[in-house]
């Protein structure tokens, strides 16, 4: 048979109904399926569904969580906010930009901060996949496992981020320059203003797209597990993604 990624062999021979049908199977009868290739359990699926995502968690941090991880990168940098980026360009054309253009600076280091620090946030909500969940990312698309993350913790992550990216944006005196801008603005009758909530909606900004950071190279690490099998370091990640057909 030619070689074909584990994730399409194991459920190759079962048709859409069968599939959602499989959702409500007796577990033995699941470990039955899975151990007819390779002897996969459902253990083992849940296994290296966490092991793989374990890994873009420290592969995203690696990359994130460093001086430049976000602003030196333009795939993950974090813009200004929408306002503050309509402030900008009333006030670019006049030179007189240089505290937004601090700021965003001071916004991507604050991320680059906090990513670190949240660390155990991730893998904690790693722990939380189920083995029904785990078996439906085996048989998914390259980044079936990140999107489950994703949508499964987003919310929970953004709230537990938050007061880390507060303490991150406070440390970088990011806070403190938009206190500065929303200030300057004020003196300007025909400049944007700011909202009475602009460090909030720092804060919240600096949270969405840091998470978005974060998932882009988890992301890419499962991506290169499924198709790289150098990139399967551990036994449980080659039983799981293996190419073995």
């Amino acid at each position: 048979m030619a070689t074909l990624n584990r994730r399409f062999v194991l459920f190759g021979g079962l048709s859409a109904s069968g599939l959602a049908a499989c959702e409500t199977l007796d577990p033995a009868v699941i470990d039955g399926i899975l151990g007819g290739y390779g002897g996969l359990s459902q253990a083992d699926a849940a296994m290296g569904i966490r092991a793989a995502l374990d890994n873009g968690v420290g592969n995203a941090i690696a990359n994130v969580g460093v001086l430049d991880g976000f602003l030196g990168n333009s795939l993950v940098r974090i813009p200004l906010p929408k306002v503050l980026q309509d402030v900008q360009s009333f006030l670019q054309p006049i030179g007189a930009d240089s505290l937004l253009v601090e700021l965003q600076q001071q916004l991507n280091r604050g991320a680059e901060k906090a990513a670190p620090v949240a660390k155990d946030i991730f893998l904690g909500a790693i722990r939380d996949l189920t083995i029904t969940d785990a078996i439906n990312i085996v048989r998914g698309p390259d980044n079936a496992a990140t999107q489950y993350l994703s949508d499964k913790t987003s919310l929970k992550l953004a709230s537990l981020f938050s007061p880390i990216m507060e303490n991150a944006l406070n440390q970088t005196g990011a806070l403190r320059l938009v206190d500065q801008v929303a200030g300057n603005l004020r003196n300007i009758p025909i400049a944007p203003q700011l909202s009475a909530d602009a460090r909030n909606d720092l804060i919240k900004h600096g949270v969405d797209y840091g998470l978005k950071g974060v998932f882009h190279y988890i992301g890419e690490e499962e991506k290169a597990i499924r198709e790289n099998p150098a990139k399967r370091t551990s036994e449980i990640l080659r039983r799981v993604f293996g190419t073995q057909y």
